[in-house]
């Protein structure tokens, strides 16, 4: 995810909170981008995970 899109995340987020709120496309452009911030999230982490190897061969998995 390029740091425009995470801005764009944080201006929509901001703008969320004012009296006006979002348009409707405002709301969906939001959704996409989170979905989009949440999937590079878990693959982050997936990829951790499958770094981590076992110290100790004496310990059942």
């Amino acid at each position: 995810m390029s740091p425009n899109q995470i801005n764009r995340i944080n201006e929509l987020a901001k703008k969320s909170k004012t009296p006006q709120g979002l348009t409707e496309n405002e709301k969906a452009e939001q959704q996409i981008l989170r979905d989009e911030y949440r999937k590079g999230v878990v693959a982050n982490l997936k990829g951790q995970l499958g770094e981590i190897k076992k110290k100790n061969e004496d310990i059942p998995e």
